[in-house]
């Protein structure tokens, strides 16, 4: 038989000259995974399989963690984003809305829904002490015409004690988050994501959050942007010196998700909240894939600023980068197993 490869002689030339560069060491291998190089073809392109996630089909489970608004940047990011997730089955979460309680000016950046298609699921960002006032205030209306005129699918409200505490400007909460996510659970007539702002929630926190009827938990676990240590890089140097650890302490993706499988099995008929995003610190798709897989509830993963590097400029340059996720979870899904 012929030899038709023409590039033969340069490829083994090339491995030749780069095999001393490629040398891993045995701390190098990435320990989550069973490799199994046997079992499965590579897979097809955008073979991964569709599912219902908040009401929703989605082809790939990914999440655009909420991330920007009232920027200069907002509407231009927005935009490719919302794009993207209609070409890619994608779910997406605004950035903070609290502009648009009161005023339209900022519309267009948010204004997306026309981008997305009526398919993907989006939501709306409130933090929890902006609904706070507006229940004191007895404007929660303003959160419902919110919604309408973002053809929004529901809201996340964000929770944020140390990002409120540590910002110069920051609010302070009159009342425990539960009790203002429980007021809004009885008035709201949609679904409600909760989630962290870049620390995460420890065990009492998810169990009681487990036990409400929201529509997904939001982990924003530690180890990806932490907006406390952003604010407190926004303050005074001498605040810096006092709370620099304070906003070092938090929980991490992995140990969230261990958390929340076993209060899952504790809870048994209890539990009422059963989708997960799971976000903060997810590198890539290797990370995602090992998470959701590794969840007993069913999960997707967020990522906001992997997407914010590739959603500043054109847009074919998210859609390159998006493409190279779904193609390497393709291959997560056809050649690892995790180890539990």
């Amino acid at each position: 038989m012929a030899d038709n490869d023409p590039n033969a002689k340069s490829r083994k030339k090339d491995h030749i000259e780069l095999a001393f560069r490629s040398q891993i060491a045995a701390t190098d291998i990435d320990p989550r995974f069973y490799y199994e190089p046997l079992l499965s073809a590579h897979p097809e392109k955008n073979s991964w399989p569709s599912f219902n996630f908040l009401g929703k089909p989605m082809r790939l489970p990914l999440w655009v963690s909420s991330m920007t608004g009232g920027t200069d940047w907002a509407g231009t990011i927005n935009h490719n984003l919302a794009r993207a997730c209609r070409d890619f089955g994608m779910g997406m979460g605004l950035g903070s809305c609290r502009s648009l309680l009161y005023s339209d000016d900022t519309l267009a950046d948010f204004n997306v829904r026309h981008l997305m298609g009526d398919d993907a699921p989006l939501f709306a960002n409130l933090g929890i002490a902006q609904i706070e006032t507006l229940i004191d205030n007895k404007e929660t209306d303003r959160i419902l015409r919110l919604i309408d005129k973002l053809q929004a699918d529901g809201l996340i409200i964000h929770v944020n004690p140390f990002q409120e505490w540590l910002q110069p400007e920051g609010d302070r909460f009159q009342r425990p988050p539960l009790e203002t996510i429980n007021h809004m659970l009885d008035l709201l007539p949609f679904p409600v994501i909760v989630k962290e702002v870049g620390q995460g929630m420890g065990k009492e926190s998810l169990k009681a959050l487990l036990q409400l009827p929201l529509a997904a938990l939001d982990f924003a676990a530690n180890g990806g942007t932490n907006f406390a240590k952003l604010e407190l890089l926004r303050n005074d140097p001498a605040k810096y010196e006092i709370y620099s650890r304070l906003a070092q302490v938090g929980h991490s993706a992995d140990e969230m998700v261990n958390l929340t499988n076993s209060l899952s099995a504790e809870l048994g008929d209890a539990l009422q909240c059963r989708q997960i995003i799971i976000s903060g610190g997810i590198q890539d798709f290797l990370d995602g894939y090992y998470l959701t897989q590794k969840s007993n509830l069913p999960a997707i993963y967020g990522q906001a600023s992997a997407f914010l590097r590739h959603a500043r400029g054109s847009y074919d340059e998210l859609a390159a980068f998006i493409q190279t996720q779904a193609e390497g979870l393709e291959l997560a899904r056809a050649f690892l197993t995790i180890k539990k």
